[in-house]
This record gives C-alpha cells, structure tokens and sequence, in this order.
C-alpha cells in the first residue's frame, strides 16, 4: 500500500512554523489531556494537537475499519494492535484530511473548533502502556569507550559482543513522558574502592542518549521472528534518556548487571514517530565484522539517519549543547534486536518498548553520556554559563532532541526534558 502520507510536496491548511519537528508529512501518534479535562488519542501538525477521538466520533476515518472506540482511549496499545495495515490507513486518511486542498474539515469551523487545540491548551501522557521494557547496548563506540574508561582487559569489548544484540530487562514502571522532575536516586557506593559501602545519594548522575521502539504484537510463545519481517512489527521510534547512576551501576553491577543505578527514572518523548514517516530516512548501518550468524543477516539500508543532541540547561543559565550525534551509528538494527530478543521464543506484545542503548559517535563531541564526555569524570566540561559539570547536578534540565532531513522535509520527534532534583525527602 502506497505511504501517501509521505509526499513530500503536501502541504497542510495548518500553519507549519520553519524547520518544525511536525509538518504534514510526520502525523506522529500520542496520547494528551484536552483543557475540557478530556484523555484522547491524537496526532500532531506544527504546533496544533489534533483529537483523533473527536475526529472518528465525527465520522472522519469512514470507510477504516476500526472499533467504536479505538482513539477514545488514554493508551495507543489497542491501535498499535490492530498492525501495520490499519496505521499506514489513518496515517494516509489524516494527511489528505488535512492537506490544504481539502475544504472538507478545513472550512467546517464547528468540526475545528471540536478537534483542533493549541500546545498550551493540552498536556501530554505516557503514549502507551508498557508492559515489558528492554535495553540494548548496541553502540560499539560506547562499548569501546566504556572499556577504556573502566580499563578492562585486552579485549576492550566483551567477546560475545560483536556476535549479539546484548541487553537487559528494564524496569516499565520507571518510564515517564517528558516533563516529569525526577529525584536523584539513593543508593549503595563504594567511595575509593574501599570497604565497606555506603548508602546515600548518587554522586554522579548522568544522562543516556537512546531511542527507543514501540512494538505491536509479536509472536506466540515460543515463535522466533525472521529479521527481515522483524521491522512489520515495530510501531514507531521515540526518544530515550535513560537516566544511570554510574557510582551505584559500578558498585552493584557485578556479577548480573545494573540494577538500582538504572531502574529509578527512564524518560521518553511523547510523540511516536513510526516507522512510515521514518522511511525515507534510511541509510546503511556500520559494517559488522564478523559476520553475524545467520538468523541476524540482513541486507540493505536498516538503519535510519536521524540527528541526535543532548542539552544541559542550569538552573539558573541558558542551555548548553554538550552531545551532537547520530542514530546511524547503531551497530545493531532494531530489525537484530527484535529478531535476536524473539529467537528464544520470547513473547513480545503490543507497548513493549525496546531501548537502543547509548548513541555515541565516533568523535568526542559525539558521546552519548557524561561517563564518556568528562572521560569518567577526569575532564570536566564547562557551561555557558561558566560552571563546569563532572555529572548532572541538582536542578539541571537535560533535554535530547532529534530529527531527520531530507529533500526539504524535516522529521522531528520534538523533545525529551527533564530536571534533576535533590533526592525525595519523606515528610
């Protein structure tokens, strides 16, 4: 079926500020609180939120076949079940709705009136209900950095590492929209390397420069998915800071991973980009030497070419852009991940969320993470404003961005902020 939805020379009868995140040619997929204290399912053209449960409750997805209530929801998890058919349909039927040609809503101030709300007027959610939360590790320039920084032996990468996606099961009930503040965790450390631990707040709090993928429904129990059918299967992509508490992650890690330093906050953006409004995006992954076992061989352009940059904004003191990286640096595709995370026959269902594990770049202004910028902490960074960071500190916002561009059209996920606070203190 034709993606209609990405032509690129529509234009909407919405008005689309320069080099927004959300032309006609995006139609992402949320979840927000209208001002009449209304939870809808809706979609996202410049700075105008669209209510797609007033839209079908007004007849303007006749002829898709979808339940009563399919957008009168608070989660995406019933639609991202209905597959790819049905979302390439209300994608399509939402861009000609809204292509300036189309008199049909456009001239029909009532059905406007009804639909259409500014920013302001609305509050986003979490956009799906995450049952299962997964994060991979699949930067090799993070690998490799990480090796140095915490001089590992020879082999700098774990030896199974260029064999697998490796990753780990995250915590759903620590993911939150942007927006939300965060405490700095409490935790064991082991100050000095000296025994015994102590218990307190984390010392170096740091960001995580991810994206992740929200999946449909699966497989059965038991059923492997083939990679190259594994993308039919992955909704859309958000952004991820998954937050880490490097001086907990050091002291527990040993002997089965993070734990406590990982599952204290995850914040994503709110808006799901899928995978149609990403497809003109795609560009070639790294080279991966050895060559991959055979259930995790794919051909031609998986991954996708996506600007990335994380932001430290003070207090009090304007942003400081301290990352610039890029997607395209993932040495494991989503496709490997999902096939890999499958082969054992493990269910995944619709709303399950997939991390990418830490985006870093090949350059030192391309890292994903404090630990890697400061180089664990030795060479601090400096602010606009003049102070310098080892970590995050206490009232800092860190804010990740990202977007696509090509032939003229920008593709934008907006954004992912979030402030540090000192640690929750029990009345």
């Amino acid at each position: 079926m034709l993606i209609s939805a990405n032509n690129i020379d529509r234009k909407s009868w919405i008005n689309v500020p320069e080099n927004s995140d959300f032309p006609i040619q995006n139609i992402p997929f949320g979840v927000f609180i209208t001002k009449d204290d209304v939870i809808t399912i809706g979609t996202r053209i410049g700075d105008c939120a669209i209510d797609m449960g007033a839209l079908q409750q007004l007849n303007y997805f006749e002829g898709i076949d979808l339940t009563d209530d399919i957008f009168m929801q608070d989660t995406l998890n019933d639609f991202i079940s209905d597959g790819k058919k049905t979302w390439r349909l209300v994608r399509n039927r939402l861009a000609e709705l809204f292509d300036e040609t189309n008199a049909k809503l456009r001239d029909n101030k009532i059905h406007r009136d009804r639909i259409i709300y500014e920013l302001e007027h609305i509050e986003m959610q979490l956009p799906v209900l995450i049952g299962d939360y997964t994060d991979f590790y699949s930067s090799k320039e993070h690998a490799t950095n990480l090796g140095k920084i915490f001089n590992l032996p020879e082999n700098v990468i774990p030896i199974n590492w260029c064999h697998m996606p490796v990753g780990y099961h995250g915590r759903s009930s620590s993911i939150i929209p942007s927006g939300i503040a965060i405490h700095r965790p409490m935790g064991q450390t082991l100050p000095e390397d000296e025994i015994p631990p102590v218990f307190g707040p984390s010392r170096m709090v740091d960001f995580e420069l991810e994206t992740a993928f929200i999946t449909t429904d699966v497989n059965v129990r038991g059923e492997n998915i083939p990679v190259n059918e594994a993308e039919d299967y992955i909704f859309g992509m958000v952004l991820l800071n998954d937050w880490s508490a490097r001086d907990i992650q050091k002291w527990e890690s040993w002997p089965l991973g993070p734990f406590l330093a990982k599952n204290f906050a995850s914040s994503i953006s709110p808006w799901i980009v899928t995978m149609d409004a990403l497809e003109p995006f795609r560009t070639k992954g790294p080279n991966q030497n050895p060559a991959p076992l055979p259930y995790l061989q794919s051909k031609g352009k998986n991954n996708f070419d996506i600007h990335l940059e994380v932001a430290i904004q003070p207090e009090k003191g304007e942003a400081t852009i301290v990352s610039k990286s890029n997607f395209k640096h993932i040495y494991w595709s989503m496709s490997q991940q999902l096939a890999h995370h499958t082969s054992n026959g493990c269910r995944v269902n619709s709303g399950d969320m997939m991390g990418s594990g830490t985006i870093s770049g090949p350059t030192p202004d391309s890292y994903g993470s404090m630990l890697e910028l400061t180089w664990g902490g030795k060479k601090p960074i400096k602010l606009l404003d003049g102070s310098e960071r080892k970590f995050i500190n206490d009232g800092d916002i860190v804010t990740i961005k990202g977007f696509c561009k090509n032939n003229g059209v920008r593709i934008g996920f907006g954004e992912v902020s979030t402030k540090l606070l000192p640690p929750f203190v029990r009345k």
